[in-house]
């Protein structure tokens, strides 16, 4: 279980093949509440989404900083961050 303390930064796959990156403290709360269309108004249009990769870190301004860092990526950058990171996910919860 995901503690409160805990950073992420995650990579969603959209329906039509595109990225999102964000930041959540609970990684299966997160890709729920996108798939349910709420507080992300670019995934509300390109559901189903599925995550396919997160790491975790010790502070929140560590994990906004990967997403601002990722988001700046070309997609062919993002494809190979990806393969690079195993394009998995990082310190699974215990729930994946």
């Amino acid at each position: 279980m995901a503690k409160a303390n805990d950073h992420y930064f995650y990579v969603l796959l959209c329906a039509d093949g595109t990225y999102y990156g964000g930041y959540t403290t609970d990684v299966l709360r997160r890709e729920r509440e996108h798939n349910d269309g709420i507080r992300c108004k670019y995934t509300k249009t390109r559901r189903p989404v599925k995550m396919i990769h997160f790491e975790k870190f010790a502070t929140r301004s560590e994990a906004t900083k990967a997403e601002a860092a990722f988001k700046k990526l070309t997609r062919v950058k993002k494809d190979h961050y990806l393969t690079e990171k195993g394009g998995s996910r990082d310190e699974k919860p215990e729930e994946f």
